[in-house]
C-alpha cells in the first residue's frame, strides 16, 4: 500500500495543447517517474471535442473586455458626430430653404412690377401710335401729319376761322411748294390762314399761329397788304390774294394728327 502511495507521489504528468493545420486543437500529455532518478516521457494525445470548454487566461479575458468598452465609446463618439452633423446641415438647409422662399418672393415682386410697367408701355405706345397712324375725321383728307377739310359753305374770313377752330383746328397754315399745290388742287377760292398785322409802322403778313410768312405764293401785285383789315384767299389757280375780311368764301381748315409733346 506504502508503495502505490510512493508511486503515486513520484508520478508527474505535464499537458500541452497545439492546433494542428486542420483546425482542431489537441492536448498532449508528458508523464514523468522519478522512483529511480530517470525521465520515463509517455506522451499521450487528447483531442478537444466539440463539447470542450474552451476559457481565456484572465489577462486575455481582461484585454477583450477594454476592447469591447472602448469599441463601444468609438461607437457612441461617431454616434454623435452623425447627429450633429445631420443637426447642423438640417439648419443649414432650412436656412437656405427660406433665402430661397425669399429670393423668390422678391423675384415675383419684381415681375410683377415690370409685367405692370410693361402693359403700361404697351398702352402708351398704342395711344403714341394712334396718334401717329391716327385717321382723319370724316370728310376730313390727310397729308402727312396734318389733315385738311374744305368747306362747302361760305363764310367771313372771321367766321371762317372760328369754325375751324370749333372743329379743333385753325385755318390752313401754307409750308411748302407740296402743301400749296394739294390745296390749289382742292379747287375754288378759298380762305387761308394769312392775315394782315401792324408790325413796326406798316402792315405785315402773318400767319395764324403767330409765324411771319417765309414761303410765298402771293399773286403779282400783292407783296404786301393794303390796308389792316385784309385777309388772303387762295385762288383756283393757287395764286394768293387779299380780300377784305367782310367777304364770304369757302375756308381750307388744317388739323394736327400727332401734336404731343416729346417728353411724355
Amino acid at each position: 500500500m506504502s508503495a502505490e502511495i510512493q508511486a503515486a507521489a513520484d508520478f508527474r504528468v505535464k499537458y500541452s495543447r497545439k492546433t494542428h493545420s486542420d483546425g482542431r486543437e489537441r492536448e498532449y500529455s508528458e508523464v514523468q517517474m522519478t522512483d529511480d532518478g530517470e525521465q520515463h516521457p509517455d506522451v499521450g494525445l487528447q483531442e478537444a471535442g466539440d463539447g470542450t470548454q474552451k476559457k481565456l487566461p484572465a489577462g486575455k479575458r481582461s484585454s477583450f473586455r477594454g476592447f469591447e468598452v472602448n469599441l463601444g465609446v468609438l461607437y457612441l463618439l461617431i454616434l454623435a458626430a452623425i447627429t450633429t452633423r445631420y443637426a447642423l446641415n438640417k439648419s443649414q438647409l432650412q436656412d437656405e430653404l427660406q433665402d430661397t422662399k425669399t429670393n423668390l418672393t422678391e423675384l415675383q415682386s419684381s415681375y410683377d412690377k415690370l409685367s405692370k410697367n410693361h402693359s403700361q408701355l404697351q398702352e402708351e405706345v398704342k395711344k403714341l401710335k394712334e396718334k401717329i397712324e391716327g385717321k382723319c375725321p370724316d370728310r376730313w383728307t390727310r397729308i402727312g401729319s396734318s389733315c385738311y377739310f374744305k368747306s362747302t359753305e361760305s363764310k367771313t374770313w372771321s367766321d371762317s376761322r372760328g369754325d375751324c377752330q370749333d372743329k379743333g383746328a385753325d385755318l390752313v397754315i401754307i409750308n411748302s411748294k407740296e402743301e400749296q399745290e394739294f390745296i390749289r388742287n382742292m379747287g375754288g377760292e378759298s380762305w387761308i390762314g394769312l392775315q394782315a398785322k401792324w408790325s413796326s409802322g406798316r402792315y405785315e403778313w402773318e400767319w395764324v399761329d403767330g409765324s411771319a410768312l417765309t414761303e410765298t405764293f402771293l399773286a403779282e401785285g400783292y407783296g404786301k397788304p393794303s390796308y389792316g383789315y385784309n385777309g388772303v384767299c387762295c385762288d383756283s389757280d393757287g395764286k394768293w390774294t387779299q380780300s377784305h375780311y367782310s367777304n364770304s368764301k369757302t375756308f381750307i381748315c388744317e388739323k394736327c394728327v400727332w401734336c404731343f409733346d416729346v417728353n411724355v
